[in-house]
């Protein structure tokens, strides 16, 4: 159990104001009619409203791992964040993908170089 720094808590809220579909800045939690109780959260074992740990969470790789313990790696692409699970090195298909192509054009270069140089 670690107590949330001050900039962790901002970035929470600035998390559920951006990401939340039942939050209203109007009107606050729209299902519990009160303020959303994410932004008092203080402690990483805390309880998470459902709906943001289910669905909001885990479009943030480092709040997912700061609340549920999953190490995080940094893509070797793009360089974002993201849950280390097995041995992914690429966030995304995207970023795996232009990976290989950097990959693949470089090993043709240098195929290209060494044909060359015989």
């Amino acid at each position: 159990m670690a107590e949330l720094s001050n900039s962790e808590k901002k970035r929470i809220k600035k998390h559920v104001t951006n990401c939340c579909a039942n939050y209203s800045k109007e009107y606050g939690c729209l299902p519990l009619e009160t303020e959303c109780y994410m932004f008092s959260v203080g402690f990483t074992n805390s309880k998470l409203c459902k709906y943001y740990e289910q669905a909001v969470l885990p479009t943030d790789a480092e709040l997912f791992a700061l609340f549920k313990g999953v190490p995080t790696k940094k893509c070797r692409q793009c360089g974002k964040l993201f849950a280390s699970v097995g041995r992914k090195a690429y966030c995304s298909e995207q970023c795996a993908t232009e990976a290989r192509r950097h990959q693949t054009a470089e090993r043709v270069r240098k195929h290209r170089a060494n044909k060359a140089e015989m």
